[in-house]
């Protein structure tokens, strides 16, 4: 691991453990997915067995529940625990305004389900992931059937489909859909362009999310939380 790995890996564990400090015993907890989720995930683990931790908690992805499971969460359902108190997670990009993409691990359909649950959302990223504007192709959860419908739509909005693959195969998400990453550019209004996607008759979710409660950036001097300004 490089000096720039080495640098990554350690701003994303201080946002990852400043996201945690909020974890109080006695909530419900929903869990992100990807690299700087994980840290979190771990670190819950530890606070539960190591400290007395009491809390329940709802994965986003296949894997994170296996992470959490092995770390002696107690996991739950939606069903279960239909309102979180509090949920922690990563972010691909996050602009000026707190818009974000997310879905580099294929799980943003079930991220936003569980956001959209929480009375709060707090996104813990490493330094790199902040920009003045959203530029990373959206991935977008589509129904198989309608792949090739939603690939004209994209390209009608001035986007550059591209079907995501897993060795010779389509990746598959845990909903056992496909995902097409859309490049459109720099994205000036995400909102907008949040609201075109999700009027495409196939579109299962895509990975533009609106601000969350928080942003907890790990820089070399330590974490700076954004929130936004409304």
């Amino acid at each position: 691991m490089g000096p720039d790995e080495n640098e990554i890996l350690y701003e994303k564990r201080i946002a990852a453990e400043s996201a945690v400090r909020l974890v109080e015993s006695g909530m419900n907890i929903g869990l992100g997915t990807g690299s700087t989720a994980e840290i979190a995930i771990k670190r819950i683990g530890y606070l539960v067995k190591h400290e007395g931790l009491d809390i329940r908690a709802v994965a986003t992805s296949k894997r994170s529940e296996k992470l959490a499971i092995d770390c002696g969460i107690d996991l739950r359902t939606l069903d279960d625990i239909p309102i979180l108190d509090l949920c922690i997670d990563g972010a691909d990009q996050v602009d000026s305004r707190l818009n974000m993409i997310k879905g580099g691990g294929g799980a943003h359909t079930r991220e936003k389900i569980v956001a959209s649950s929480s009375k709060r959302v707090i996104i813990c990223v490493d330094e790199r992931k902040i920009v003045e504007k959203l530029s990373r192709s959206v991935p977008i959860e589509v129904l198989p059937f309608a792949r090739a419908l939603v690939s004209r739509k994209i390209k009608e909005l001035n986007g550059v489909p591209v079907l995501r693959m897993n060795g010779d195969g389509p990746f598959l998400t845990d909903n056992g859909n496909i995902i097409i990453d859309a490049d459109f550019g720099v994205i000036e209004d995400p909102k907008s362009l949040a609201t075109l996607l999700s009027s495409i008759p196939g579109v299962i979710e895509h990975g533009i999310f609106m601000p969350p409660s928080e942003v907890h950036v790990g820089e070399r001097g330590g974490v700076r939380v954004l929130r936004c300004l409304k």
